[in-house]
């Protein structure tokens, strides 16, 4: 029995796995876990971003709070460099399936946690700051919003997700200086709500929407989009700007050649 067969009170209390290229999807008791693997570093091409894009469209109609994580000691590098390299149209398509994804997340009814497995870079690090709620792993791993480092000035959406997270000291470093944080000190930053063991991951985000779950669904969705308002607000007139800047860094380059 597939979940679109499900009535709504069956659809939060039966299990349904759904397994696409890159992104495997379970609601277990009302609970979407979102699993990114693509077998090397989980990076954001646009099929992985529109696969992400349809499991959030399941788990809002499961009405089911969500975990985002990734696959053993990653859980994102960020945007694909192979497409960024080329340039073109489908540059332009995945950049703005990934920053449109911040404002898909902050503005998502039910509550989401991201169960960070390791190393997050750039785009992965945006999309784990949307969330509501953020787990960490110890471990020897790196986290970083790192474009000035390769060239890149930080894209407004970024910005603004970084500015929404961190201590403003850290948002500082973080922009500007291509900081790395090693999981301490993201903690202390505001990357991570909290760190946990590797092995008590999953098991802890599970803890965490099992209590979540308990919240008022309508006072959640609306005092969170209340709060987050002028922040989707400006993510969405960024994007825009933000391709504009990607499309003429692209001519650039290419005069360069």
């Amino acid at each position: 029995m597939i979940v679109g067969q499900l009535t709504a009170s069956q659809a939060t209390t039966e299990a349904h796995t759904n397994q696409m290229e890159s992104v495997n999807y379970n609601l277990n008791d009302g609970v979407a876990t979102i699993r990114i693997d693509d077998g090397k570093r989980n990076a954001l091409s646009p099929q992985v971003l529109q696969e992400i894009y349809q499991a959030l469209d399941r788990a809002e109609s499961d009405r089911a709070t969500v975990i985002i994580t990734g696959r053993e000691s990653v859980f994102s590098a960020g945007f694909d460099l192979n497409v960024m390299k080329r340039g073109g149209v489908n540059t332009l398509r995945m950049l703005r399936a990934g920053y449109g994804l911040t404002a898909r997340v902050m503005a998502y009814p039910y509550p989401v946690i991201v169960a960070c497995n390791g190393h997050v870079m750039a785009m992965g690090v945006f999309l784990m700051l949307s969330a509501d709620y953020v787990i960490g792993s110890r471990g020897d791993f790196k986290i970083a919003a790192n474009e000035v480092a390769i060239g890149m000035t930080m894209p407004r959406v970024a910005a603004a997700v970084l500015r929404h997270r961190l201590t403003p000291a850290a948002f500082q470093r973080a922009v500007t200086l291509s900081e790395f944080f090693d999981v301490d000190s993201a903690r202390r930053a505001g990357f991570f709500d909290e760190v946990v063991d590797a092995a008590e991951l999953i098991p802890r985000a599970e803890v965490c929407a099992g209590e979540f779950r308990k919240l008022d669904p309508r006072a959640h969705t609306v005092s969170k989009r209340r709060i987050r308002a002028s922040l989707i607000r400006k993510i969405r007139l960024s994007i825009p700007l933000d391709l504009l800047d990607a499309a003429l860094q692209g001519l650039r380059r290419a005069r360069q050649r």
